[in-house]
């Protein structure tokens, strides 16, 4: 079914590309469109074998006429339709717009354009950093770093103001932090925060009231934490913090040296708003008497989910979620021009007057609107490529940034290759699904193994998440899937980084040994009765479809009684209950927030998906002390045996069910400039511009 379904949408992309092709051509000619003209009459018959004769309706051609079309308009690739406007499609929508609690690309194509932290990304290079709200980036040499690596003080520039024009000062540095670090919304990027300022292994900020019971858990810390146990935990968030007004800086003090603190901030996590606005809209008021009314409020509770007020280039105009969002250049933006954000960068005001984004979950349908230059571009799946390609005129090398014209010069498309993903796509399983006061979830049929559902811990036997990663295809995901382009990685993290093991042992594709892990499986049960289960991803992910679909087959080959239905749910929908533990089987991604190890240890195997796959505290003790030793090792070839012992350790135990690591591309029309690739950053538009013939 899958495969009648994958073959549709590629005839349905060669049909476009068909009726396309004319208006792309370099001598487009009138287009003779013959209509034929029909009528329905009646007929007399004799009925065969019979000398009965009846009265019948036929349909016959009665004309036939030729129209001539006018010549279709040529689309010029070489200017934008609107210089002033860059209009793109996908099929992500934000999840938030608060900063401190949003953790997903989509939110943060908007955050990385309309707020600002204090340092930034240089460019392409994910580990150098230039300043941004902060005079200087921190170091030793400049005072800004303490020789111990403890305390980064921070100059804040002057003059800055918000969009609705209130003066950035060091205090709403503080507040944003400390807000953030309270907050301390388990399904935010607030523990990387809390594990590097606070010291925090758990990655919440309640962690020293009741041995962290409450953890993320609002009512419970209000109904069982103690007065003083709260206010205690502000001011000790606090007291790692000084605020210098009159020399205009904010220090923060770490608990410990933590190497990749830099790249933490550099995020949207560490990003900045206005104090004084932020209550005004309900928000958190600074009080240490306050705070827990704004633990951990999820995407229903906090106060700027849909608002957003920052320094940034651009303004939010207006967003229509599962529509479209538009930003507007931020005609007041604080950099001079002449200053560069870096060496040959932008400065100024925003080049680019407008920004509209717009959701398109059909593959084919931003197709479409790629090739006839109504967008500058639009997500294409690995799987798409190739059709794509067809349409593409030159080819970008993104570590080199030379270019080159493809077989078909004239093509409206540039595609930039060789860019080095930093996600990766993988099955988690979760080991005790959530449920309702009755026991019901939707995911799980039944909720009992009899063969038409699961219980909620169905994925806690160890042999059920072996039997899962002998059986699925990796082959067959990487050739259908990724288009050829993935690598297999050996555990979880990715390759060509510090730790990865290329030596460590995978799961091969092998229906035998999966048939054998299953009839070990809760005590036989599993093999006897067979399960019914739900596999989640969102709608318009082809990749993540593929890899459902793959896995539906291979273990329904194994036993038809294994079944696995595929449901896909919008982008927002699907991320709540994957966040809720919902989801027994959810296939979905990780896009690293740093570029260290640790951004891929620490989620996988006692973090956020550890979080979302309900692992016990138990199953997270297996790996937590090895984690915590590794991020703070300081010989990197001993920290890198670390990590292989945590790659041995999750081939035992299969967390999750690691595929493979994709290469990724992007498609632009050519009339894009100043595109460049950096591997986890989001479009920051400042940086572009728009062909205009002069």
């Amino acid at each position: 079914m899958f495969l009648h379904k994958k073959l549709s949408v590629v005839v349905a992309l060669i049909m476009v590309a068909t009726l396309l092709l004319a208006a792309c051509g370099p001598t487009p000619a009138p287009q003779i469109v013959e209509k034929v003209v029909t009528a329905v009459v009646k007929e007399t018959v004799m009925v065969e074998g019979t000398s009965q004769i009846v009265e019948k309706e036929v349909t016959k051609v009665v004309e036939v006429e030729k129209e001539v079309t006018a010549v279709p308009e040529m689309v010029s690739f070489d200017q934008a339709p609107d210089p002033t406007t860059l209009t793109y499609v996908d099929f992500g929508d934000p999840a938030s717009l608060d900063p401190q609690l949003a953790y997903e690309t989509s939110s943060g194509e908007v955050l990385e354009n309309v707020v600002e932290g204090l340092i930034y990304m240089r460019r392409e290079n994910a580990a150098e950093f230039v300043p941004m709200l902060a005079e200087e980036v921190p170091t030793v040499e400049n005072g800004g770093l303490s020789a111990d690596g403890l305390s980064y003080t921070f100059k804040i520039r002057e003059g800055i103001k918000f969009h609705e024009c209130q003066d950035l000062t060091p205090s709403d540095v503080a507040y944003s932090w400390q807000r953030g670090l309270l907050q301390s919304d388990p399904n935010s990027g607030q523990w990387m925060m809390i594990e590097a300022i606070m010291g925090y292994s758990t990655g919440d900020i309640t962690e020293n009231i009741a041995e962290g019971a409450y953890a993320g858990d609002s009512d419970a810390l209000i109904a069982n934490a103690t007065p003083e146990e709260l206010v205690a935990v502000c001011e000790e968030v606090k007291s790692h913090f000084a605020v210098d007004d009159a020399a205009n800086t904010m220090t923060v003090t770490l608990a410990q040296p933590w190497g990749p603190f830099l790249a933490i901030i550099a995020k949207y996590w560490g990003y900045i708003i206005d104090q004084d606005w932020a209550i005004a809209q309900g928000d958190w008021d600074g009080s240490c008497e306050t705070w827990q009314n704004f633990y951990a409020p999820g995407q229903e509770g906090t106060k700027l989910a849909r608002v957003v007020n920052g320094t940034g280039p651009y303004k939010l105009d207006h967003w229509t979620p599962d529509e479209e969002w538009v930003l507007v250049a931020n005609e007041n933006y604080w950099r001079p021009e002449g200053e560069p954000v870096w060496e040959g960068g932008p400065s100024g005001l925003p080049k680019i007057q407008r920004v509209v984004h717009r959701v398109v979950n059909e593959c084919g349908t931003r197709f479409a609107m790629m090739q006839t230059g109504d967008v500058a571009w639009g997500d294409v799946p690995q799987a798409n490529r190739p059709q794509v390609d067809a349409w593409v005129g030159e080819i970008c090398d993104a570590v080199t940034e030379e270019c080159t014209p493809s077989n078909d010069p004239d093509a409206p498309l540039r595609v930039w290759v060789n860019e080095p993903t930093t996600s990766r796509t993988d099955i988690f399983l979760n080991q005790a699904v959530e449920t309702d006061e009755g026991g019901s979830n939707p995911y799980i049929g039944s909720g009992q193994l009899d063969g038409n559902g699961i219980p909620p811990d169905f994925f806690s036997d160890i042999h059920v998440r072996k039997a899962f990663a002998y059986c699925f295809d990796y082959d067959t995901y990487i050739s259908d899937g990724q288009n050829g382009e993935g690598v297999r990685n050996s555990s979880m993290i990715i390759t060509n980084m510090l730790g990865y093991n290329e030596d460590q042992e995978m799961f091969p594709h092998d229906p035998e040994k999966c048939a054998e892990e299953m009839a070990l499986a809760w005590d036989g049960q599993v093999a006897e009765v067979g399960f019914r289960v739900q596999a989640t991803t969102n709608t318009g992910n082809l990749e993540r479809q593929t890899a459902a679909a793959i896995l539906q087959n291979t273990l329904m080959a194994v036993d038809p009684k294994y079944r696995v239905e595929i449901v896909t749910l919008p982008w927002a929908t699907y991320l709540a209950a994957f966040r809720a533990a919902q989801l027994p089987i959810a296939i979905s991604a990780w896009s690293e927030d740093y570029h260290d190890p640790h951004n891929w240890a620490q989620p996988y195997l006692i973090g956020t998906f550890a979080g979302r796959s309900n692992f016990s505290d138990e199953f997270k003790e297996v790996f937590r002390p090895l984690v915590e030793q590794a991020v703070v090792e300081p010989d990197a070839d001993a920290r890198a045996e670390l990590y292989h012992q945590l790659g041995a350790m999750a081939f035992e135990n299969v967390p999750q069910v690691y595929l493979s690591q994709p290469g990724t591309r992007h498609y632009e029309a050519r009339w894009v400039q100043d595109y460049y690739y950096n591997p986890i950053a989001n479009y920051y538009f400042y940086a572009w511009n728009l062909a205009v013939n002069e």
